[in-house]
Order: C-alpha cells, then sequence, then structure tokens
C-alpha cells in the first residue's frame, strides 16, 4: 500500500510526500522513535458537505490541526504546538470545534489537581480562533461532556456542557453558543445540583437530561413533555450514571445502556414516558448515528477477535459491507463521513502495513489513502501477531494475543508480559505500538484478557471481582507456564511490564506471585490500594462515590479501612521483591496519582531493594506527549535489556 504521509511545516500548511513503505533496508533492530513517537496522524474528520478533511498531525512534541480540501491542497491550519489537542468536530462546513485538555489546580476549588477540558472554535476562512465559555458569570471555561453540534436556520450552534456555581457547588449547566454571531446563552430549564448530562435534539431543543445522586447511587431520567420535564425512569446504579447514549432509530426517542437484574447490559429506548428494550441478540457495544438525522443506524462490537459492524436497514448494510470489501483482510473502523454518508473516512488495520487512514467515495466507487498514522513503521518494522487461548488453574478459558519476534524460530524466546490497564478494559487485535517495539527488541510478547476484562460476557467480567492481585494476577502467570510448556518461550527469561492496572500487575508479579519473573516495570500503577482509594475519595470532595464503589468491587474490600487491602497492595509487601523493579510515572497524572509510585520507592528503598525512579515531567495518565511517552519507552527498553538480554 502506497500512503501518503502529512507533515506540517512551519506555517502547518506544508504536505510532505514520502512513503511509509520505503524501499530502503532496514536496520536489524528498528529505531525505538518510529514506535514511542506520538501518531502521525491522531484523527481524520470530513466536513459535513463532504468538500474538506480536517487532520490532527503531529511532528515531534508540535501537534497541528490542518484542513485539506478532498482531492486537492491544503486550505489552512493551526499550529497548536504542545497542547493536548484532543479532538476535532466540524461545526458546519466553516467551523471546526477542537477540544484540548490540561492539568491544572483551581484556585477556590477543593480537592486535587484536575484535568480540564476545553472547547474553542476556529474559522478555517476567516483564520480566527475564539475559546468557547469565556467570562461567562460564575461558571468556568471548561466543559464536561460531549459537545452537541446542530444546525438551525443554516446557523452552526453548539451546545456544551458546562460548570455553573449555585451556592457555591458547581452543576453540569447547558449552555448554547452560536459560533456566526459569537453568543453564548445558559439555558436554565430547572437545572438541579445532580444534573449528570443533557440530550439537544436537532432542531436544538433540549428534550432530556439525566441526574445521578451519588451518595445514594440513583439514577434518573427526564424528559420535556408538553411542555413539562417529567422523570421518566429511575434506577439503582451504584457503580455510575447510565448517563444517555444518544437517540433511538426515529431520531427523536431517547437511548440508554442499562442493566439488568443479572448485570446484563441492554439498550432501552425511551419514546416519551413508554420505553422498549431493543433486542439483545444486536450485541452492540458501539452505536452508529445518522450524523445529519441524529437517527440510530446500527451500532458495532467486538465479540473476540471479530470487528463487526451492524445496520438496521439493507441499503447501509449494503453500503458498509462495499467499504470493508476495498480492504479485504484488513480490519476496517468507521472514522467518520459527510451527512450524506457517500464519503467516508475509515481507519484501515493492517497485519502486514500497520495502521493507516483512507478515504472511500460511495458514489464513486474509489478509494484513496490520506496517511500512515505511525510514521516509518514499514513492514519490516511489524512483527507477527496471534490470536491465543489457555487455560488459567482453575479451568477458566483466558485469550488473548502474543506477538513474535519478526524473522526469529518461536522457540525459546524471552518473553515480556504486556497486561493490560482497566482492569475492565481488553486488549484487541491489530497494531499496538507497545508490543511492537518490545517485540522489535527480540521478545516474544503476551497480552492476556484476564479475567475481569471486557467484550467477553458479563460472567467473564464477573469472575475478576474480589481477584484484584489474585486470580487476575495469576491468570498472566498461568499463561507463562502455557507458553513455555509448548516450548515457544524459556521461562526463565521472562519480564513483566504494565501501565496504570498493568503497572499494578507488573509490581503484583514481584511481591505477589514471585518466581515468575525477571524484572518488572511499572508506568503509572497503584502500589498502596488504600491510598489511592483515598485519593478517590478527595477527588470525589470526600464522598464515597460509584468510582470507589467501581475499585472495591475488583479489589473484594469492604471498604476503605479493610485490612486486606494491605494484602494486595505491593507497598505493604516491598521486602518480599527479589526481582529488580523500575517505576515510571507522569507528574501531572490526574487518574493514578504520582504519589503511588513514590510510595512504592520509598517502601523498597527502606526494605533496602533495588529500584529505579523515572519522573515524566509534564506527563499525564495517557502519556500525551511526545517526548515523555518516547523517553518512558526507552528508560523501559534499557531496563528490560539489561536484566533480561534477548541475545
Amino acid at each position: 500500500m502506497l500512503k501518503t504521509i502529512l507533515a506540517a511545516g512551519a506555517a502547518c500548511c506544508a504536505l510532505l510526500s514520502a512513503s511509509a513503505h520505503a524501499a530502503d533496508a532496514p536496520a536489524a533492530k528498528p529505531n525505538l522513535a518510529i514506535y514511542g513517537q506520538l501518531p502521525n496522524i491522531e484523527e481524520v474528520e470530513i466536513s459535513p458537505d463532504g468538500s474538506k478533511l480536517a487532520l490532527i498531525v503531529t511532528t515531534g512534541e508540535q501537534r497541528f490541526l490542518m484542513i485539506r480540501q478532498v482531492g486537492g491542497g491544503v486550505l489552512g491550519g493551526i499550529n497548536a504546538g504542545p497542547t493536548k489537542l484532543r479532538g476535532v468536530t466540524w461545526a458546519g462546513d466553516d467551523h471546526l470545534l477542537l477540544i484540548t485538555s490540561q492539568t491544572s489546580d483551581v484556585i477556590g476549588l477543593s480537592g486535587p489537581a484536575r484535568e480540564y477540558y476545553m472547547a474553542s472554535t476556529f474559522n478555517w476562512k476567516t483564520k480566527k480562533q475564539t475559546l468557547l465559555l469565556r467570562n461567562q458569570e460564575s461558571a468556568m471555561n471548561v466543559i464536561i461532556g460531549a459537545p452537541m453540534v446542530r444546525t438551525i436556520n443554516n446557523e452552526p450552534v453548539v451546545f456544551l456542557e458546562g460548570i455553573h456555581f449555585l451556592s457555591n457547588q458547581g452543576v453540569d449547566m447547558l449552555y448554547r453558543v452560536n459560533l456566526r454571531s459569537n453568543t453564548t446563552r445558559m439555558m436554565d430549564y430547572g437545572v438541579r445540583l445532580d444534573t449528570d448530562g443533557w440530550l439537544v435534539d436537532v432542531k436544538g431543543d433540549p428534550v432530556a437530561t439525566t441526574l445521578y445522586d451519588t451518595k445514594r447511587g440513583q439514577w434518573s431520567l427526564r424528559m420535556k413533555l408538553q411542555g413539562g420535564w417529567k422523570t421518566v425512569d429511575e434506577a439503582d446504579a451504584p457503580m455510575g450514571s447510565y448517563g444517555m447514549a444518544g437517540f433511538g432509530r426515529d431520531g427523536k426517542s431517547v437511548l440508554v445502556w442499562r442493566t439488568d437484574d443479572k448485570n446484563k447490559s441492554f439498550l432501552r429506548e425511551y419514546t416519551g414516558d413508554k420505553h422498549t428494550d431493543l433486542p439483545n441478540d444486536l450485541d452492540l457495544s458501539g452505536l452508529i448515528h445518522d450524523p445529519a438525522t441524529l437517527a440510530l443506524l446500527g451500532g458495532v462490537t467486538l465479540k473476540g477477535d471479530d470487528l463487526t459492524y451492524t445496520f438496521f436497514d439493507e441499503a447501509s448494510q449494503k453500503a458498509w459491507n462495499a467499504v470493508v470489501k476495498a480492504f479485504k483482510g484488513d480490519r476496517v473502523h468507521l472514522a467518520s463521513w459527510s451527512n450524506d454518508r457517500k464519503r467516508v473516512v475509515v481507519l484501515v488495520d493492517s497485519a502486514e502495513s500497520g495502521q493507516a487512514y483512507a478515504l472511500v467515495d460511495l458514489t464513486s466507487k474509489q478509494a484513496s489513502w490520506l496517511g500512515d498514522v505511525y510514521q516509518g513503521v514499514t513492514p519490516d518494522a511489524i512483527s507477527p501477531v496471534r490470536s491465543i487461548k489457555y487455560k488459567a488453574a482453575d479451568g477458566l478459558e483466558i485469550t488473548g494475543y502474543l506477538t513474535l519476534p519478526k524473522g526469529r524460530d518461536p522457540k525459546n524466546l524471552p518473553l515480556i508480559v504486556l497486561p493490560h490497564g482497566g482492569p475492565e478494559g481488553r486488549d484487541e487485535p491489530g497494531f499496538d505500538w507497545w508490543s511492537q517495539a518490545m517485540a522489535s527488541r527480540g521478545y516474544a510478547v503476551l497480552q492476556p484478557n484476564f479475567r475481569g476484562s471486557e467484550g467477553f460476557g458479563w460472567d467473564f467480567v464477573k469472575a475478576g471481582f474480589g481477584e484484584w492481585g489474585k486470580k487476575m494476577q495469576t491468570d498472566l502467570s498461568d499463561g507463562v507456564r502455557d507458553l513455555a510448556k509448548q516450548g515457544i518461550i524459556d521461562p526463565k527469561r521472562v519480564c513483566i511490564v504494565g501501565a496504570s492496572y498493568g503497572g499494578y500487575a507488573a509490581l503484583a508479579g514481584a511481591t505477589l506471585d514471585r518466581g515468575v519473573y525477571r524484572c518488572a516495570v511499572s508506568v503509572a500503577g497503584p502500589s498502596d490500594l488504600k491510598k489511592m482509594l483515598l485519593s478517590v475519595r478527595e477527588a470525589n470532595n470526600g464522598e464515597t462515590g460509584s468510582s470507589q464503589r467501581y475499585w472495591l468491587r475488583f479489589m473484594g474490600a469492604d471498604g476503605i479501612k479493610d485490612p486486606d487491602l494491605a494484602t494486595v497492595s505491593p507497598a505493604k509487601l516491598a521486602d518480599r521483591v527479589e526481582a529488580p523493579i523500575l517505576l515510571i510515572h507522569g507528574k501531572d497524572d490526574t487518574v493514578v496519582r504520582y504519589d503511588q509510585s513514590q510510595a512504592m520507592a520509598d517502601a523498597l528503598r527502606k526494605a533496602g531493594k533495588p529500584v529505579n525512579f523515572i519522573t515524566l515531567d509534564g506527563e499525564d495518565h495517557w502519556l500525551s506527549r511526545g517526548s515523555t511517552r518516547l523517553k518512558m519507552l526507552s528508560e523501559t527498553v534499557a531496563f528490560v535489556e539489561k536484566h533480561n538480554p534477548p541475545d
């Protein structure tokens, strides 16, 4: 595949023509920077009329917004610099909505630093950029929830959920912003302190809102009926608000993901004060809505390794099938499409060539490449990945992915176990920059979807409750033993590396499941579970909220004071450590606080154990900055190569 690589010059308007699949022979081991750099293209959005493309591209530490004519040249853009540009959305055909974030302490607000999101608009014709929700009375200039873009009387209007202060307490307030007139209006519809979401219809009228009582764990849905607001449903939801999932099949009904008495998810469609539950056999995890009418068209699900798009009407399904057929053998994700759905931007994930964006024109039946996600990752730099299955010690079937170093005989290989975060996340088939980087050094890489992972049914998730540091941990080492039994890996040459919950699993591998790993690398991993829960409560203004209840369910503890937390907290078990440990943590992490790695480092030093501690200044939980992300990868590889040489 020939893919034009997009890059930005000093004015964010230059195109560099280079092939991602250059013919030059690669070095024996590719440069780590091709994996550790930020994606060259982070997002592509097509305009409503299908004539223009907005791309978030990067060069090193810098991010750029680039606007291109479909089939033509560059129209303009913005140099965002090191700003964390999280997303871009078209608002009409002239305006773009930019979402950025930063980690901040806010004077006058209680609790620790938080990651705050902001919205600004950019008119690519006038080149003017404007911060939204600025200078609003008794409010912050931050947003909560996804912006809702509507066209009203041919005017682009954005509805934003912001924070408005009532009696010194912040509440979720709806704001209406007309982009052409640059006017903002607060829409007070009897807002309540527990409001946590709004839904605005295609005409620009607020039609539904949700409330969530954090203390009681109770969710409710209110809809505007015959001119007044009425509560149409309530439910106990101790693990968090159900929120809303957009509009239903007619573009007017309201959708909510609910759970039944067995905690199985289902989609409920509300029409006025009546509701209908959509058939369970739809099995959708992500919903697809019409970009013009907002009506539900279908959905997407990843079941096992199979990515499936399901549309309700035959014509839409046929059109999508034609898109997928154009990239036979590759995994195709819908990225964005025009309002008439005739031009479709897709993310194509190829096992041989990596990830790239493409534009499909259903009218002309033509497809064209827009650019590679990772510049410099050639087919020679991509190691093969296979799906695997094995049995845990108690007989539960565990699935996952095994990346094998390219060009090496899959026998007696050194291994890196790379558990995912969450813990209720999952690894997916397709290109993974971290596992590919480790494989490029000569390691096999195991990514197990241990019990508690999503995407394999509720019973599999539930099997992880109370197993934090227990069976969730031994599911990993059971995979090591299975690969050793097959002769693929050398059981004496295994290290464990992970981030977030995966970072915890790395520390637990060195303290709770000893004798398996020669070294451990924890990136932003929890180490003291009681301390972590206290920080969660602090962020929730001292209340026991849904996030704390969520963690306790996996940890198997009754509360913050439960002594069992210490038995699965690596920082409390530092004297057991026999393998060298590397700790890496972003100073601006607001999800797993920096003090979690500090606590582990202090405990190891006190116990006389060796530890390396790397601080990533200005970095958050998601490794959003180019230089620090590459530093994390480089330090990890150097540490693993020292303590578990691949050759």
